[in-house]
Order: structure tokens, then C-alpha cells, then sequence
């Protein structure tokens, strides 16, 4: 039975899933919720632009704006570690998803590692490229992949 499981999350519905089969299959192991600030991540330029403000990359208006997103992130992780009465430690870094969960799972000693599959096809998956398939590849630990 693995000791410490890591759970990538990212706020969508897919990483909310994983991170929720973790909690309930692995009810005595540690759980590391990571997120990763992908500098080339569409998603963040997309709701600076919704919310009528972009702030410049690298701004101290840019660490604020990505901070708040990433404590909303985590408010999120602790109400669905609420619902079983557990606790989810919680870190990020600014970077590679790809690199640095790896990095994180062999630094952190991890045992297993519980992520979502991504929903990108075609185009988008070819330009973006797939974390998901990169960290099943080069693992050195189990990985659950939740669909």
C-alpha cells in the first residue's frame, strides 16, 4: 500500500476526479496535491482576458494573479478532502508540468501517482502535447490514470 500519493491538479473536473479516487482508494496514504503554472498554459491568459485583466508575465501583478488562482485551487482540494475527512498537503511550482511533476515524485519519495486523463485531441493535443502520457511514460513509480 503506498505511503504518499501525488494528485497533479490542474481545476478541471478530470484532476477533481482523480484527486477524489485517490482519497477514497488510498485511505491511509499521505496525499500531495501539485499544481503546476505552465507559463505557456492557454487557460491562464484566457482568464486574464475574461476577467478584464492581463497582467504582464513575470509582473508582481502576474504573481499576484496567478496566486490568487492557484489559493482557489487549493480552497477547492480542501472542500473535496472535507468530504472524506481527510487533509491534502498542498504545494506548486512555477514551469514544465511534465518535468517537474516528475521531479516532485522522485524528490518527495512518492509512492503512486493518481492524475486525469486529458480531454485534448487532435490539434490541441499535438501543439500542447500530453502531461498525462509524458508522466505514464516516464514514471518511476505507479501511475493511475482516471478517466
Amino acid at each position: 500500500m503506498p505511503r504518499t500519493v501525488l494528485v497533479p491538479v490542474d481545476g478541471s473536473p478530470l484532476s477533481s476526479r482523480a484527486l477524489r479516487h485517490a482519497l477514497r482508494e488510498f485511505p491511509e496514504a499521505e496525499i500531495a496535491a501539485y499544481h503546476v503554472i505552465d507559463l505557456f498554459e492557454p487557460d491562464y491568459a484566457d482568464e486574464a482576458v475574461t476577467s478584464n485583466y492581463e497582467p504582464m508575465l513575470g509582473s508582481d501583478e502576474w504573481y499576484r494573479f496567478v496566486g490568487e488562482r492557484r489559493d482557489r485551487l487549493f480552497a477547492e482540494v480542501d472542500e473535496i478532502a472535507a468530504d472524506y475527512d481527510r487533509s491534502v498537503a498542498t504545494d506548486s511550482d512555477i514551469g514544465d508540468p511534465t518535468r517537474l511533476v516528475l521531479e516532485y515524485a522522485a524528490d518527495e519519495d512518492v509512492d503512486h501517482i493518481v492524475l486525469g486523463a486529458h480531454g485534448r485531441t487532435g490539434t490541441e493535443r499535438a501543439v500542447y502535447g500530453s502531461v498525462t502520457e509524458a508522466v505514464v511514460r516516464r514514471a518511476p513509480v505507479p501511475v493511475t490514470v482516471v478517466r
